[in-house]
């Protein structure tokens, strides 16, 4: 069994290779117009499993999917954080302002 590495963008067949024990060593993103993540995923018998899951031989715990998917989206939606300058700018530009500029909002406990 040789560990080897593959790339994919999509995130059900990277979900499924952590599933048979491959490891998600990087998420890369890439801007060509628009912003795509790439799962990078190390481990053995890559190919094989590849060759599974294109064939439709593939089977899967459906929890473990889940909880693989859930996790890749974190990962993969953190790094977009990252390399997505408007949303540093927007963050720091609203943070502790209200909707209406610096108006605070008053209690409206009574409005209910």
């Amino acid at each position: 069994m040789i560990k080897n590495s593959f790339e994919t963008t999509d995130i059900f067949r990277g979900a499924f290779f952590l599933c048979n024990g491959g490891d998600l060593s990087d998420v890369r993103v890439r801007n060509n117009g628009r912003r795509i993540a790439t799962f990078l995923i190390t481990g053995k018998d890559l190919d094989k499993l590849d060759r599974d899951y294109r064939s439709g031989k593939a089977l899967v715990n459906p929890l473990q999917l889940r909880e693989s998917l859930n996790h890749l989206r974190d990962v993969m939606f953190e790094k977009l954080r990252e390399n997505d300058p408007a949303s540093h700018k927007c963050y720091a530009a609203t943070r502790g302002r209200t909707r209406h500029g610096d108006r605070k909002r008053g209690d409206r406990g009574h409005q209910a």
